[in-house]
């Protein structure tokens, strides 16, 4: 559906109430919408929320960008928030990764490895540091909210932090979490695991963050405003 110059996509579900986002990197829009509403009122629906779309999508057209990364000495790397420079040692025996300081960070491959065979250890390290991070986080929120996550994982997303499967209770994180602050992984956990007390994203929600977690909106700005990762994005 296109409203004036925004290009909307329109997804029918078996869901009560009508759901709109705009998602990185170029704001593309989304559309939930109950399989009873007309075109009509789901473009209705657009246009009160147009102001919106462009201010979500503003945002993203000015926000920092990494460009792809090679993989080699010198370039600059993220974890936790903290960056470092990258420094490859070529040497046998299996990839490895360590911190050496507050300033490098070390990979260790076999000679000749690739582009890709590097990054796929720095992400493994990723990964491993993340699932480290992860359990005492959920944890504590777990304890505090009252309520508890099935399962829990770890995977490459490219247009959310995070995501909640209400019916299996299991609870999804973004690998790219392991390069930004660690009260930014901390507040996505606990975003998520407030879908296990509400659902979706209404009044209710936005009261539990505010009371829980008072400073939220802070912390989901400092994540949106970190530098987007270079991907292929598609859709």
């Amino acid at each position: 559906m296109r409203v004036g110059d925004v290009a909307v996509h329109v997804v029918r579900k078996d869901i009560k109430n009508l759901h709109l986002g705009v998602y990185p990197p170029n704001g593309r829009v989304r559309v939930a919408v109950p399989l009873r509403l007309s075109d009509d009122a789901v473009r209705l629906a657009v246009i009160g929320k147009l102001g919106w779309i462009k201010k979500q999508q503003a945002k993203f057209a000015s926000q920092a960008r990494e460009t792809q990364r090679e993989m080699v000495s010198g370039e600059s790397h993220y974890y936790l928030g903290r960056r470092y420079r990258l420094r490859v040692v070529e040497q046998k025996g299996p990839a490895h990764v360590a911190l050496r300081n507050l300033t490098t960070l070390e990979l260790k491959v076999r000679p000749g490895a690739d582009r890709d065979t590097r990054e796929r250890a720095l992400n493994a390290w990723y990964r491993q540091r993340l699932r480290a991070l992860i359990p005492p986080l959920l944890a504590k929120w777990e304890a505090i909210l009252g309520v508890q996550a099935a399962s829990w994982g770890i995977k490459k997303m490219k247009t959310k932090w995070g995501g909640c499967t209400v019916p299996a209770r299991r609870i999804w994180l973004n690998l790219e979490l392991a390069k930004k602050p660690a009260q930014c992984l901390e507040y996505v956990i606990v975003h998520e695991l407030m879908h296990l007390l509400e659902r979706h994203h209404n009044e209710r929600f936005v009261s539990l963050m505010d009371q829980y977690l008072p400073h939220w909106q802070h912390l989901r700005q400092l994540l949106n405003e970190a530098p987007l990762a270079h991907a292929g994005w598609r859709y």
